[in-house]
């Protein structure tokens, strides 16, 4: 006879759920993370990554063939004024940074990035192979 086994939704929906651990406060003193959309059209990839609050001299982007990274130095402080009484401040410094790797070579010669109002935005052609070369043997 074959064994019948009974399945419950809930059962692996809640399922230790109570169990691990939830960390539902907003931890001001870790950066955010990096943001990211990446598109590929046709012959170049664009990638959109927000990066609010980050001076463009901040930015760093490293293209290795087809690995990219983003790293940002994030400084968010705030000037207190004499005699203001700071009841919280939820400001931080440290670096984020976010890597990836695409589908095809990148032609770093012509990549280009532009940084406006928070968005960082690469354009990034894929590298054109050459075809292949047969080789006359002497």
């Amino acid at each position: 006879m074959a064994n019948i086994t009974r399945i419950d939704p809930f059962d692996d929906l809640f399922h230790g759920f109570f169990v691990r651990p939830v960390d539902f406060s907003n931890n001001p003193a870790q950066p955010p993370a990096i943001k990211m959309d990446v598109k590929e059209d046709g012959d170049h990839y664009l990638i959109h990554a927000e990066l609010p609050g980050v001076r463009k001299e901040d930015i760093h982007v490293v293209v290795e063939g087809n690995h990219v990274s983003i790293t940002a130095e994030v400084k968010q402080e705030k000037e207190v004024r004499e005699g203001e009484r700071v009841l919280r401040s939820e400001r931080y410094f440290g670096k984020v940074s976010r890597s990836f790797q695409l589908e095809q070579d990148i032609d770093d010669a012509k990549a280009a990035a532009k940084f406006n109002d928070g968005v960082l935005e690469l354009t990034l052609p894929k590298r054109t192979s050459s075809p292949s070369k047969r080789l006359a043997i002497d």
